[in-house]
């Protein structure tokens, strides 16, 4: 948990250089959304298998059982992951507003991320030396 948290860290960070693609620091927020995800069904015993086709799906679609996210935000969320495809496998660009947006859910995400673990699995914030 704690190597996932680091990486969800590491990848928003990046995804606020400026000096790097939009569609690169759209990856890197976007993906931070991912290991959000998958840090709250991990932590809730689910295992999620990432190698089949669908798992961002799968994963977005957690995020209300797992974190309570609402209605909106999923939506939101689930649209960043289309555009994500969209940007992958057909070249679509991105605009800057959609990497302020996908960075901002990250963000979000992230702090709503460490409050639940804060309060419902205290033990996976501690470092396992």
């Amino acid at each position: 948990m704690q190597r996932l948290l680091a990486a969800v860290e590491r990848n928003l960070n990046d995804a606020a250089q400026t000096g790097i693609s939009d569609e690169t620091r759209f990856d890197a927020a976007y993906k931070a959304v991912m290991q959000c995800a998958l840090a709250a069904m991990l932590a809730q015993g689910y295992r999620p298998s990432t190698s089949e086709p669908g798992h961002h799906v799968t994963l977005i679609q957690s995020l209300p059982l797992t974190l309570g996210v609402d209605n909106t935000t999923w939506v939101l969320l689930d649209a960043l992951r289309r555009k994500r495809n969209a940007n992958d496998y057909t070249g679509d660009g991105v605009t800057p507003d959609m990497v302020g947006e996908c960075i901002n859910q990250g963000r979000q995400l992230n702090a709503l991320l460490r409050q639940h673990l804060q309060r419902a699995h205290p033990a996976l914030l501690q470092c396992q030396g």
